[in-house]
């Protein structure tokens, strides 16, 4: 495939956009070569600026569950574009997407929308110790929660250490409030706990991680950081940014049956437009301004066609029993062919895979936190990437990112995939 006028599109973004992107990731850093420029999309398939058709295995990094450009989504927001883009006042579809959201996903009664996942999570934070007067949090290396202060943090050295910041611009005031822990460690989380008696508000964390590659987590992991947290007067804070809506109705603590003190959300919730949102029970929710003493606002907080989009999506899934189980059955059906060509080929690998998120490692060894992850080789995850890009098929452009499955994508998408794959594995 040629990418000529994508080539031309990077240069010129470069002269005025930091790197040419405004989201690291898509300068294709971790990969090498030049960023795609996309044109259009449909379905399962991008289309560049050179006309190449590509099958997307990410999906706006997860919210085009049902396709890339879904028509209910693009005619609510069409619609809703003709009476008025923004105006910094309530909506009742505000409260229509928030009734249909609280009626979803278990263990919560009350839902405010902000702008991102990033907001989501910060706005959650804030809440939580606002709520328990306490300062610290934890959380575990190789979670993402967008790029806020607080998250943006270092492993120190030694269980108890404070983190250390690892983006310039982060103060050492804001990161020695961040403890750090390694997924899927729970006794690493306890020595925690015992270094800082009485002093952490919450814990976040994505139940399933995204940012490592797949990550779930380890057989009673999530019950233990529950039980930690309830004996602790802490809150459980479940980052559902990626998973909310995406692995069952009512995400990670549906699929789990772990309740979270608080929820954020992102990605499905807007049907591929910008918004996030945060959750809990009434009591913590309420702590909030207007009616309690810890503030958060924006002015394009409930946009009316960012709302629009979200409640068309979330009807969408509601209303379909059969979503989760075809998106697992297409999930498992790639990994499974996957697992075939990789090994006949003699490739060194492990995959990890939850319902319609999946990741290839290559290496050979059980991937199950940030450490694990890192040990994959990069050198052949830079080939295979660009093997499979110029066969027309776009995954993620980083070795630590999820796939996700969208339900457009067909059993012969998914079988011309596998064949490319075979076809790549050759010259790894």
């Amino acid at each position: 495939m040629f990418y000529k006028r994508s080539s031309e599109l990077f240069l010129e973004a470069n002269k005025v956009i930091p790197g040419g992107v405004n989201s690291p990731v898509r300068a294709f850093k971790g990969v090498g070569g030049t960023p795609i420029f996309v044109k259009e999309a449909k379905g399962a398939y991008l289309f560049d600026e050179d006309g190449n058709r590509l099958i997307d295995y990410i999906n706006s990094w997860g919210p085009m569950i049902l396709g890339h450009a879904y028509e209910p989504v693009v005619n609510a927001v069409i619609e809703k574009a003709k009476k008025g883009t923004s105006f910094g006042m309530p909506t009742e579809l505000e409260t229509k997407i928030a009734e249909l959201a609280v009626s979803m996903v278990p263990n919560i009664d009350k839902i405010r929308f902000v702008n991102s996942g990033t907001e989501a999570c910060m706005s959650a934070i804030r809440l939580a110790r606002g709520y328990t007067k306490r300062d610290k949090i934890i959380k575990f290396s190789g979670c993402y929660h967008g790029h806020s202060d607080s998250f943006l943090i270092a492993a120190g050295s030694g269980l108890s250490t404070f983190g250390i910041p690892n983006s310039p611009g982060v103060t050492e005031g804001t990161a020695k409030d961040t403890l750090l822990s390694g997924y899927n460690d729970i006794d690493n989380v306890k020595a925690l706990f015992e270094a800082n008696k009485n002093e952490i508000a919450a814990i976040i964390i994505e139940p399933v991680a995204g940012n490592m590659g797949c990550v779930p987590p380890v057989q009673g992991f999530l019950e233990d950081l529950r039980a930690v947290c309830s004996e602790n007067g802490t809150l459980l804070i479940f980052d559902e940014v990626m998973t909310g809506f995406r692995l069952a109705k009512g995400g990670a603590q549906e699929l789990y049956g772990i309740q979270a003190d608080i929820v954020c959300f992102g990605k499905v919730i807007g049907g591929g437009l910008p918004v996030g949102a945060f959750a809990a029970r009434e009591e913590i929710m309420n702590y909030l301004a207007p009616l309690g003493p810890v503030y958060q606002a924006g002015t394009l907080s409930g946009n009316p066609l960012a709302m629009a989009a979200g409640l068309e999506m979330l009807k969408a899934l509601n209303a379909d029993d059969d979503i989760f189980k075809r998106l697992d059955e297409k999930t498992a059906y790639l990994e499974k062919g996957i697992r075939e060509v990789l090994t006949e080929e003699n490739v060194i690998f492990t995959i990890n895979r939850l319902g319609s998120m999946i990741s290839v490692h290559f290496d050979a060894n059980p991937v199950y936190d940030f450490a694990t992850a890192k040990n994959g080789d990069n050198d052949t995850f830079k080939k295979f990437f660009h093997g499979m890009l110029n066969r027309g098929i776009y995954i993620a452009p980083s070795a630590y990112e999820t796939w996700f499955i969208t339900d457009a994508l067909t059993y012969e998408d998914i079988d011309f995939t596998i064949a490319k794959i075979k076809e790549v594995a050759k010259e790894l």
